[in-house]
């Protein structure tokens, strides 16, 4: 993975027979991304879904995840023990083939980043709810078409301010049990959420050409 300007940038890869790109994305990138970055890694590796998952944030940069986050992973059989936080950049963004946000704030910003990511950039709840009311990825469908027809009629407009229907809420500071929750929360929709993206997958996962 290269490293531009400070901060660990996905991959260039051709598209054929590229890993798909994700990128997870919090606040400080050392609680709830982490968290999910690792278990999104396990769950697509365990489908044989070539894909590579990062995390970023909107504050930290290099610091490791919680103690409470690295324990609380640990339980879901997941080692984020390296991790290392990184900011957002318009280039991560402009690299990923899919942006998962924490919460409203998260993909509010991407936006401001990056405007063109907008069709690929959801929250994590939102994109399983939208997923859900779409159906699940068709065989052979690419992931990008996948996720303009669970988008369609998407207005910006919706992600303004924070709402529980959106927002993972952040453990920072709040001890273990509330880190038990949020990653019970994450790992549940992820799993709805791979089902939905990756129903059959085997092989390569493409994007649209």
């Amino acid at each position: 993975m290269s490293t531009v300007g400070g901060h660990r940038s996905l991959p260039t890869i051709p598209d054929i027979d590229r890993p798909l790109r994700l990128l997870v994305l919090c606040t400080g990138n050392i609680c709830r991304s982490p968290m999910a970055e690792g278990l999104l890694r396990a769950k697509l590796r365990a489908r044989g879904v070539p894909a590579v998952v990062v995390s970023a944030g909107l504050s930290f940069d290099d610091r490791p995840a919680t103690d409470d986050a690295v324990d609380a992973a640990a339980a879901f059989g997941v080692d984020i023990t390296a991790h290392r936080s990184q900011i957002v950049s318009p280039g991560l963004l402009q690299g990923a083939d899919l942006v998962i946000a924490m919460e409203r704030l998260h993909a509010r910003e991407a936006f401001v980043l990056e405007r063109a990511c907008i069709e690929r950039c959801f929250t994590l709840k939102e994109l399983v709810r939208r997923g859900e009311a779409a159906g699940a990825r068709r065989p052979d469908e690419p992931l990008e078409r996948w996720l303009q027809r669970a988008g369609g009629g998407r207005r910006p407009m919706e992600l303004i301010g924070s709402s529980d229907d959106d927002d993972i809420a952040d453990p920072y500071r709040r001890g273990r049990a509330v880190y038990d929750e949020t990653i019970a929360q994450i790992d549940a929709l992820l799993d709805r959420l791979v089902d939905l993206a990756f129903p059959a997958a085997s092989g390569r996962e493409g994007v649209a050409s």
